[in-house]
């Protein structure tokens, strides 16, 4: 009897139906949610840009209790803020209140990235693997824990690529995933614009993948990658118009948005008149800020922004943006191994890993906003570590590389516990305490 042959995309010893690790991603998302959320209401003040979001979600919500608000934060859409008011509606205007929606887009947003690496690859040690790696970025957990607009666009674009990979994996549920995807790309570009280069790879990938399964019938073929039993029309639909028509509703309540005696400045231009306005409102910013940064900076991780560092509820606290200083760094190898790999091999992961992170990285690179910051670099930082996350998966099968497979992810965790008390807004012992913590001249 010839022997079983192995897929040239797996490893020799790797199952080619690996068990689903639905219940450890399920476990893992329950403690981040309670590592967020404890002590969710510290700082009690606004902080950070909360001062601009959070008065902006206040007028949305008088204009559904009062009957009147004005519009605010006119730069940025509609569908962040909402959430946020919606938040202070049910619990009140305290900090719990203002943070309530973000924690939970924070939490959506961890189980959704697990999910989507988990659809792409079947990797289960690598979907575990991302699962520390992500917890324990800084990114998510400091988003987690501020009424900012980033995590909405964050939540709704990993809920994307996670049922973008669940169709791909399980055709049999292609239709209904490919309209989640488009319901949640519309909900990522009404939280925020920074969402535009991804919202396009779902529909660019349907398109490249349909037209490379050789299709007579290209446009209303049902057969080949990546979701046989749809048509690319089909898929137009779930992945173009859906997302836009989501998106323009976002906007609904911006029509009855006004100051006393004014029109809605929506109701006033119209919808494309208002997406001019922001437009120029994203592109005229061009005074200096003691915390603006490029690429460069994000990339190599040496320009990070205090997003708190003062005397707050009885003792000096802070709260630092940076990247996790050991995975920031060797995931940039990660990357240029899971391209390479990743064409290699043709292994799809790997290479939505090392694409996905150039397609939300190159934005900043031709954006026309001249004042940039490292928060700009959340999205690319998904990427990075589910690259790493893959690397990681990848070193178990050389010599000596298991080690670094577990060691990796046990140093992330190590570093980030060392940095806690500065991402957490813990008690510090006095003025000067940061100085622990600064590496690099650039985040201080």
């Amino acid at each position: 009897m010839a022997e079983a042959q192995t897929s040239p995309t797996h490893a020799p010893h790797t199952p080619l139906h690996p068990r689903d690790p639905l219940a450890w991603c399920l476990a893992l998302t329950g403690l981040f949610a309670l590592l967020t959320g404890w002590r969710l209401g510290i700082p009690s003040q606004p902080y950070f840009d909360e001062v601009h979001y959070l008065p902006a979600a206040r007028e949305i919500l008088a204009l559904f209790t009062e009957g009147q608000g004005a519009y605010r934060n006119r730069e940025h859409p509609l569908l962040a803020k909402e959430l946020i008011a919606l938040g202070i509606g049910l619990f009140g205007d305290n900090p719990l209140g203002w943070r309530i929606a973000p924690w939970l887009c924070a939490v959506l947003a961890y189980f959704a990235a697990l999910r989507a690496l988990w659809h792409v690859s079947q990797d289960r040690f690598a979907a575990l693997v991302f699962a520390v790696l992500l917890a324990t970025g800084f990114h998510l957990f400091i988003h987690a824990r501020i009424a900012m607009l980033d995590i909405v666009m964050v939540a709704a674009l990993s809920v994307a690529a996670w049922q973008f990979a669940a169709a791909c994996a399980q055709p049999e549920q292609g239709r209904w995933r490919l309209a989640l995807t488009g319901f949640a790309i519309g909900a990522a570009l009404g939280a925020k614009w920074n969402a535009i280069p991804l919202a396009m790879v779902p529909g660019i990938t349907f398109f490249i993948a349909r037209a490379f399964a050789g299709r007579r019938s290209l446009l209303f073929s049902r057969r080949g990658a990546p979701v046989p039993g749809v048509t690319l029309v089909e898929a137009f639909v779930w992945l173009g118009i859906v997302p836009l028509v989501v998106y323009a509703a976002t906007f609904i309540p911006g029509y009855w948005l006004a100051e006393p005696f004014h029109p809605s400045p929506l109701a006033e231009q119209g919808f494309i008149g208002l997406h001019q306005e922001i437009f120029s409102l994203q592109s005229q910013l061009k005074t200096s800020h003691r915390y603006m940064s490029n690429w460069p900076d994000w990339v190599l991780n040496t320009r990070g922004i205090w997003y708190l560092y003062e005397p707050v509820d009885g003792a000096q606290r802070g709260v630092l943006l940076i990247g996790n200083p050991l995975t920031m760094l060797i995931g940039l190898p990660a990357l240029a191994w899971c391209l390479v790999a990743g064409a290699y091999r043709r292994d799809s992961a790997r290479l939505a890993a090392a694409l996905g992170y150039a397609a939300s990285l190159g934005l900043w690179l031709i954006a026309p906003k001249p004042v940039q910051f490292y928060y700009h670099y959340f999205v690319p930082s998904f990427f990075l570590l589910a690259a790493l996350a893959l690397t990681c998966s990848d070193l178990r099968r050389v010599p000596y590389g298991k080690w670094l497979a577990w060691g990796i992810p046990a140093g992330s965790a190590a570093v980030f516990a060392w940095f806690f008390p500065i991402l957490a807004a813990l008690p510090l012992e006095g003025q000067r305490s940061f100085l622990a913590w600064m590496w690099v001249p650039g985040w201080m």
